[in-house]
C-alpha cells in the first residue's frame, strides 16, 4: 500500500503547477493571435512590422529559456516561478499603456523573457514531483495544460475582440497572470542539486544545454517546423478554400483528440517505451498534413485535425518526457531548456521557410511537401533515439 502511495501522481503540487502553467499559457495565447491585428489597427503598423511584434515574443522566450535553464538550480525552481510570474503580470499590465509600435516590440520581448523563465520553472517542478515510474503519463497530463491553452486561448481572444475590443484581451490576460502568480505561491518544489559546470568558462554550451537531451530535441525541432505550417497558415488556407468555420473549429477538434489520446499514450510510454507511440504518431501527423492539403469540405478538414492531434499532439509530450528521462535529476532544468528552445525555434522560424514554399506551390503544395518531410523524420528518429529506445526505457 505504501508503494502505491509513493507512486501517486495527482498530488497538490502536480495539480497546482499544471494550473499555473495553464493560466500563464492562456495569458500568452490570448495575445499571440490578436497582437498582430492590434499593432496594425492601433499603431498603423505594416503587415511585416506587425509580424515582428508577434514574433519578438519568441525571441524573448528563447532568451528566458536559455538563461533560466542555466540558473534554475542555483535560484531554485519555486523562487524562479514566483519572480518570473511577477514579471509576467507586470508585462500584462504594460499593454494598457499607450505606446508606439517599437516600444510594443520591447514589451513583447520582455513578456517573452518572463514567460521563458516561468515555463522553465514549471517544467522543472513537474519533472521533480512526477514519480519516475509514471514519467510519460505525468508529462502527458501536464502538457495538456498547453493544449487546452492553445485550443481555448485563441477562441476566447477572437470572441473578446469582436464583443468588447482589444482592452478586454489585456484585462483577461492580466487576470490569468494574477491567477498564475497566486497559485504559484502555493507550489512546493523539491530542493534541486547544483549541476556541475561542464566547461572551463561560464559561457560553455554545456552550462546552457543538456547534451543528452539534444537528440530527441532535434526530432521535436523537425516536427515543430512542420506544425508551424498549421499554426501560421491554416487560417488563411481555410479562408482561401471557403472553409472559414472549419478553420475556427480546427483547434477545438485538435484539443479534444489530444485530451482523449494522452491518457492512453502516456502510460503506454511508461510500460512499453517510446517507439510504440512515436512511430504511429509521426505517421499519423504525416497523414493529417496530406489530408488537410486535399481538404475541400469541413469534414475532411476536421478529420485532418484528428490525425494531427493524435500525431503531433502526442509526439510533443512523448519527446518532452524522453528529454527528461535521459537526463540526470540535477540537470532537468537544462533538459527542459534544450527541448523547448528546439520547439520554439521550429515554431518561430519554420514560417519564414514555409512562406516561400507557399509562394511557389500554394498552400496545397506546402502541406504535401510537409507530409513527405514528416515521413522523412522517421529514419532520423530511429538513428537518434529509436534504435536505443529499449535500452533507455530500462533506465
Amino acid at each position: 500500500m505504501s508503494e502505491v502511495f509513493k507512486e501517486r501522481l495527482w498530488t497538490k503540487d502536480f495539480i497546482n503547477t499544471s494550473v499555473v502553467n495553464f493560466a500563464l499559457m492562456m495569458s500568452q495565447y490570448l495575445l499571440l493571435v490578436t497582437i498582430t491585428m492590434y499593432a496594425i489597427e492601433e499603431y498603423g503598423a505594416s503587415i511585416g512590422l506587425a509580424g515582428l511584434v508577434s514574433s519578438s515574443f519568441i525571441i524573448g522566450s528563447l532568451i528566458g529559456r536559455l538563461f533560466g535553464g542555466r540558473s534554475i538550480a542555483s535560484v531554485g525552481s519555486k523562487r524562479m516561478l514566483v519572480i518570473s510570474s511577477v514579471f509576467v503580470l507586470i508585462a500584462a499590465l504594460t499593454y494598457f499603456i499607450p505606446m508606439g509600435v517599437y516600444p510594443l516590440i520591447l514589451v513583447r520581448i520582455f513578456h517573452g523573457i518572463s514567460m521563458g523563465f516561468a515555463m522553465t520553472a514549471t517544467g522543472t517542478i513537474i519533472a521533480q514531483v512526477i514519480p519516475p515510474s509514471r514519467n510519460g503519463e505525468g508529462i502527458g497530463y501536464f502538457s495538456m495544460s498547453v493544449v487546452l491553452a492553445t485550443a481555448v486561448g485563441p477562441l476566447i481572444g477572437v470572441s473578446l475582440i469582436n464583443a468588447y475590443g482589444f482592452t478586454s484581451i489585456f484585462v483577461f490576460s492580466t487576470i490569468m497572470a494574477v491567477v498564475g502568480l497566486i497559485l504559484g505561491l502555493t507550489v512546493r518544489a523539491p530542493q534541486m542539486k547544483l549541476a556541475k559546470p561542464t566547461g572551463g568558462n561560464a559561457f560553455s554550451l554545456g552550462n546552457f544545454f543538456e547534451k543528452k537531451a539534444i537528440p530527441i530535441s532535434i526530432i521535436m525541432f523537425l516536427l515543430a517546423v512542420a506544425c508551424s505550417g498549421i499554426l501560421s497558415y491554416m487560417t488563411a488556407y481555410a479562408d482561401s478554400i471557403n472553409l472559414t468555420q472549419a478553420g475556427s473549429l480546427y483547434f477545438t477538434v485538435y484539443g479534444i483528440t489530444v485530451l482523449c489520446s494522452r491518457p492512453i499514450t502516456g502510460p503506454l510510454l511508461d510500460r512499453k517505451g517510446a517507439n510504440i507511440v512515436m512511430y504511429p504518431a509521426i505517421i499519423s501527423f504525416a497523414i493529417g498534413l496530406f489530408v488537410i492539403g486535399q481538404a475541400n469540405i469541413t469534414l475532411t478538414f476536421l478529420l485532418a485535425a484528428v490525425f494531427i492531434g493524435f500525431g503531433y499532439g502526442n509526439a510533443q509530450s512523448i519527446t518532452q518526457a524522453l528529454a527528461i528521462k535521459v537526463t540526470p535529476p540535477e540537470r532537468v532544468g537544462l533538459a527542459n531548456t534544450t527541448y523547448f528552445i528546439a520547439l520554439d525555434f521550429g515554431l518561430g522560424f519554420g514560417p519564414f521557410i514555409l512562406g516561400s514554399i507557399v509562394g511557389m506551390f500554394g498552400y496545397n503544395g506546402m502541406y504535401l511537401i510537409l507530409s513527405v518531410f514528416v515521413l522523412l523524420v522517421i529514419p532520423i528518429y530511429f538513428l537518434l533515439h529509436g534504435r536505443r529506445d529499449k535500452e533507455i526505457n530500462q533506465l
